[in-house]
């Protein structure tokens, strides 16, 4: 085993696109199955319904996950797709899960990790939606209804949800900087990790801050890598 530290998000795992999860399944057999740590920050699955989902199309790479942790820490932040993932779930697969933001120290740098739909603070109208399928409260009714009720809600809120990505600008859809500033000074980080947006870069501010944005999934894998004295390396096609 290696001392290196993955990290992934916007998997989007989809039945419909079986080449997304056959790309996944190569990347968990063979680099990260010699890491130390992976990093799953969200939007693994497109959608998830609750860990009484049947999980229907996304068994092996289910499988892949299990196997992966006998050798390898998971662990796992939720995103905007995947919130109703839990504890039940992640004990099967063997990860763990984290809430955000979560930090690591790596050598003299403090990271923090999140999915980076906070730092999206332009879109009102998703803050508002996110706040509210955030509730706990809204968790556990939504987790008390059949699973058929829980299909017919997702996709509504998926309609909706392409309908309003449609109208809006896509500036509004990336980070807000003011934001981003206010993330560096209250959590003194010096590294901040996350996707979401699915643009992937390494930005770069004063005095020596460096936030990290991985890819999406859906035409090339998308991953970061840190080792000690390497650092970190983002792998994607786009930059």
């Amino acid at each position: 085993m290696s001392e290196e530290y993955l990290f992934i998000s916007d998997c989007h795992l989809d039945p419909r696109l079986p080449e997304v999860s056959a790309s996944l399944i190569q990347f968990l057999q063979s680099r990260a199955a010699t890491a130390r740590r992976l990093y799953i920050l969200g939007d693994l699955f497109e959608v998830w319904l609750g860990d009484d989902d049947p999980a229907d199309g996304h068994q092996q790479v289910i499988d892949t996950l299990r196997e992966l942790a006998t050798s390898c820490e998971i662990f796992f932040i939720a995103g905007n797709r995947d919130f109703l993932l839990g504890e039940d779930f992640a004990t099967r697969v063997g990860m763990t899960l984290l809430r955000e933001p979560h930090f690591l120290q790596l050598e003299q740098s403090r990271v923090m990790l999140l999915h980076g739909d906070t730092l999206c603070t332009d879109d009102h109208v998703y803050q508002k939606f996110r706040a509210m399928v955030r509730d706990p409260a809204w968790i556990s009714a939504t987790l008390a209804t059949s699973l058929s009720e829980r299909r017919q809600v997702a996709a509504r809120l998926r309609d909706d949800s392409k309908a309003a990505t449609s109208l809006k600008p896509s500036e509004i859809m990336d980070v807000n900087e003011t934001t981003v500033t206010e993330c560096f000074r209250t959590n003194e980080a010096d590294v901040i990790i996350h996707g979401h947006t699915h643009r992937p870069a390494m930005h770069r501010y004063d005095p020596g801050l460096l936030r990290i944005v991985l890819g999406d999934w859906v035409r090339e894998p998308s991953f970061l890598s840190w080792q000690p004295v390497q650092g970190f390396r983002l792998t994607d096609p786009r930059v």
